[in-house]
């Protein structure tokens, strides 16, 4: 079975191989992560919002390679239920206001870590990349746009491709349609067709508000996809322009898509819609590519065989990325625990474990050929992407802007699902970037 395999590659061939080949030496290099070790035996609270079985086997891998040089400190799990991470956020944030922080937190590298540099919450870790090398090792295109004047206050452990259309190759050769479509002419076309036979869902994706960020994710690429990855990136910046007939143009497309969505307002978290493509209820679904662990661990498929990938139409030759990470929360109870989880968190042998179950790649800028062997097709058909595509920050996962900027688009989509009216949509979006695009530090 795919994934088995997979996992035991991740766990077994990464984490027990290194321990004996000395790729595992950057998880001790700081003194305090000695604590636990060799000293008091400690305690991590990691606080994320991993709880799908592919985000919980990727979590796992990489709690092996911190247990290895660390088996003292005891890890103290606190995922959180709640599509998007928008649960987890919530009690984080209380958390934080209540100056009660778990020893480290899952959060997505760009503004929205700036949100919590902002309010003094998060340490500044730039010691930690001077001292472990990850200011020369880690790719320079995340690191330009995850530091803040200079300096970094968080360690990526993945880099994650938004812009990409997941489909069931054999839902589409049975009604004619390519499960690659280059174009968005091509894809608006299969989508007529697809709901035309009646009998599958074009698109598979919840329209159920409190998972409004399925749609905001599927927003995005379409505006990708029309504008290209300069203007998507200007749209982010001081001086933002939300009006121009471009954006209309990108918002007329996206509402048209989501007319191939299901009929019905599903409650569905995006591991569920994953099951209508993997299960043959529908041919498509545009999601980042943290959907492939699900694909492989939740329901043992193969990928190319019973799933296919491509560029959302329209957005080849740009990677649309967003990365998760951890921080040194301001008062964690145990700061040398987390410096030690940080330390291999950042570390080759930890970023290999982690991302080849997660369905993710390493944020790190070179990539040997024998770590290619962990990753799976689609794994490395995202490698090539990333080496030779432009770079383009994701809004719905963090990058680009901050978590208010975030919450009134958010706000803007409820208000389209209800309406369905594009003209609204637009003026929701100028009224948000005028409040917000002055504070940004894009």
């Amino acid at each position: 079975m795919a994934m088995s395999r997979r996992f035991f590659l991740a766990a077994a061939g990464v984490v027990g191989a290194t321990a004996s080949t000395g790729l595992l030496s950057a998880c001790s290099s700081d003194s305090n992560s000695s604590v636990g070790a060799n000293g008091a035996p400690g305690e991590l609270e990691v606080f994320s919002w991993w709880t799908d079985p592919g985000e919980k086997a990727a979590l796992d891998s990489l709690v092996s390679v911190f247990n290895q040089n660390n088996p003292n400190i005891k890890f103290i799990n606190r995922a959180i239920v709640g599509g998007g991470g928008d649960a987890a956020k919530a009690l984080l944030a209380s958390r934080l206001k209540a100056k009660n922080p778990p020893d480290t937190f899952q959060a997505q590298a760009g503004e929205m870590v700036g949100d919590y540099i902002t309010a003094g919450q998060i340490e500044d870790l730039t010691f930690l990349y001077k001292q472990e090398g990850w200011d020369t090792q880690f790719s320079q295109k995340v690191l330009k746009l995850i530091q803040r004047d200079g300096k970094f206050y968080s360690v990526p452990v993945d880099t994650h491709h938004i812009n990409v259309l997941w489909s069931n190759p054999k839902v589409c050769a049975a009604h004619g349609v390519s499960a690659k479509p280059t174009s968005m002419d091509e894809f608006l076309g299969n989508l007529r067709k697809l709901k035309k036979a009646g009998n599958v869902i074009p698109l598979a994706v919840s329209l159920d508000p409190g998972q409004d960020w399925q749609v905001k994710h599927i927003m995005e690429t379409v505006l990708l996809s029309t504008l290209k990855a300069d203007a998507w990136s200007a749209l982010w910046k001081k001086g933002a322009d939300w009006s121009t007939p471009q954006v209309t143009k990108a918002l007329d497309t996206f509402a048209e898509i989501m007319t191939y969505a299901p009929g019905t307002a599903p409650a569905a978290g995006w591991d569920q819609v994953c099951t209508l493509v993997g299960g043959g209820k529908a041919a498509y679904q545009i999601m980042g590519d943290w959907v492939e662990a699900n694909f492989t661990v939740a329901q043992n498929l193969y990928p190319g065989r019973d799933y296919a990938w491509c560029a959302v139409p329209g957005t080849a030759g740009t990677f649309l990325f967003a990365s998760d990470c951890f921080t040194l929360p301001v008062g964690a109870k145990d700061r040398a625990a987390t410096i030690a989880w940080l330390t291999s968190c950042g570390s080759k042998a930890g970023q290999d474990a982690f991302t080849a179950v997660k369905g993710a790649i390493p944020p790190r800028q070179t990539i040997g050929s024998d770590e290619r062997t962990l990753f799976d097709p689609y794994l490395q058909w995202s490698l090539d992407e990333w080496k030779k595509d432009v770079l383009a920050g994701s809004l719905t996962h963090g990058v680009v802007a901050s978590g208010a900027w975030n919450t009134a688009v958010d706000g803007a989509v409820v208000n389209w699902l209800k309406d369905r009216s594009v003209t609204k949509l637009q003026q929701n979006l100028v009224s948000a970037a005028g409040q917000y695009a002055a504070l940004s530090h894009s």
